[in-house]
């Protein structure tokens, strides 16, 4: 919740000059990306660690068990965000981390009655850990939208589930390798990380609301109405369904690298250690967390959307090279790198950028919350189906040359679909804008 008595001279312009107010500013930024950073890294510690697994050679009407799970999990997630369309975009700020924590404590309970109930019976527990996770983002962000420096907050947090992914799924293999039975292991990860999430959630729940500049620069960020949405949706439609397109084959790219990790490296000939997945996930989030928070320094809303836009194409052209390249002149510890920087690069600037930057443009009444989770919604529901896909058509084949095929087909209609938003909000929103930039 945020504090209803904030101090909005903490961010005028004329205590640039002031260090202790310049100070207490920057401290209460670092205080909340580190805050955010956390508790989204400990939401992972419920959501990943399971598929460190393998679940041997079992399978359930010919497909194998963690293809299952997987799916269970991301269905119960994508139905997260269908419903989080309504819930997040009206939540009021000050039942963000009450609500928050009960998600959360709610997928531990799920995962206990996984690990109690056998296979396959436990395969609907997987579903409901998945069902209230999908949620969590979009209250972490409603702490940090609307700010000038909220690309640099939300990098931070997005820094967070890059990291998370390997360093949970690393968490979840050395549970294994210490005798955790596979079906416990996930609830004995969850526990771990807990207590933790509840300490950054109080952190975040302390953070000042934004203040007065802010909210000039950015625009309010208010609670909306079924009005509101349908009235955003019907103005901006083909540009939001070109991103959201985008959104969607990123989505399902960036979900299964990371959900089957391991037979990807098996893949490339270097099945990974438990500490590469954290270790490349670092590399990944040191470069996503630079070319995407330095757009905190661009004032110009629109320049700033620009920028952002440039920074997808830039990523989805590494993929293509990567794969270009492949295994003849990068070792498999480069190429899952690179090809994480090059879908996070995108991906994370949707999360941090796009959106932020649209409603600050257009000074739309509306929040980042309802258009991330029309983006999420649409993103994990064709994970689903890609999975589903997969476990029919190629449940035993090696995995890599469906991950290649997917990263070309993802890279080139990506690219056609930020050209297009590009120009359509561009030319959408001109006269907009020059009537903003003159009140």
């Amino acid at each position: 919740m945020h504090s209803p008595n904030s101090d909005d001279s903490h961010s005028s312009p004329q205590d640039a000059g002031h260090s202790p107010v310049v100070m207490r500013h920057a401290a209460w930024t670092i205080w909340a990306m580190l805050a955010a950073f956390g508790t989204y890294f400990c939401m992972y510690g419920f959501r990943k660690p399971f598929t460190a697994a393998t679940y041997g050679d079992e399978t359930i009407a010919g497909v194998g068990l963690k293809t299952v799970l997987v799916t269970a999990q991301v269905l119960g997630y994508s139905i997260s965000k269908f419903i989080g369309i309504k819930v997040i975009s009206e939540m009021p700020p000050g039942s963000r981390a009450k609500t928050l924590i009960g998600l959360v404590v709610f997928g531990e309970l799920a995962l206990i009655l996984f690990g109690i109930f056998p296979a396959p019976w436990n395969v609907f527990f997987m579903f409901l850990n998945g069902l209230p996770l999908g949620m969590v983002f979009g209250l972490v962000m409603g702490f940090l939208e609307g700010r000038r420096v909220t690309e640099l907050l939300t990098a931070g947090l997005c820094a967070s589930f890059i990291v998370a992914d390997g360093a949970t799924k690393s968490v979840g293999s050395w549970l294994l390798t210490i005798g955790v039975p596979q079906f416990w292991m996930p609830a004995a990860a969850g526990a771990i990380f807990l207590l933790p999430l509840i300490g950054f959630v109080s952190v975040l729940s302390s953070i000042p609301a934004p203040s007065v500049q802010d909210r000039q620069e950015r625009s309010d960020r208010v609670q909306m109405t079924s009005t509101d949405r349908w009235a955003l949706a019907r103005r901006y439609g083909f540009g939001l369904a070109a991103l959201v397109l985008m959104y969607l084959m990123v989505t399902i790219l960036r979900s299964l690298r990371a959900d089957f990790a391991a037979e990807i490296w098996q893949g490339l000939g270097e099945p990974a250690a438990p500490s590469q997945f954290t270790v490349s996930e670092m590399l990944v989030a040191l470069g996503v967390i630079v070319i995407n928070g330095v757009l905190v320094i661009v004032r110009d809303n629109r320049r700033a959307f620009l920028l952002s836009l440039l920074t997808c194409l830039v990523g989805f052209v590494m993929l293509l090279t990567v794969c270009t390249l492949q295994t003849r002149a990068l070792s498999a510890f480069q190429f899952m790198v690179l090809v994480g920087l090059g879908l996070y690069l995108p991906y994370v600037a949707v999360h941090a950028t796009i959106f932020e930057r649209l409603l600050a443009m257009t000074r739309d009444r509306g929040n980042v919350g309802f258009l991330m989770y029309v983006a999420d919604s649409t993103g994990y529901l064709g994970y689903v189906a890609c999975i589903l896909l997969k476990g029919t058509f190629q449940p035993q084949g090696n995995f890599l040359p469906f991950f290649l095929t997917f990263v070309w087909i993802t890279a080139l209609l990506s690219i056609g679909c930020v050209v297009f938003s590009g120009y359509y909000f561009l030319s959408r929103t001109s006269q907009q804008v020059i009537s903003n930039e003159h009140q």
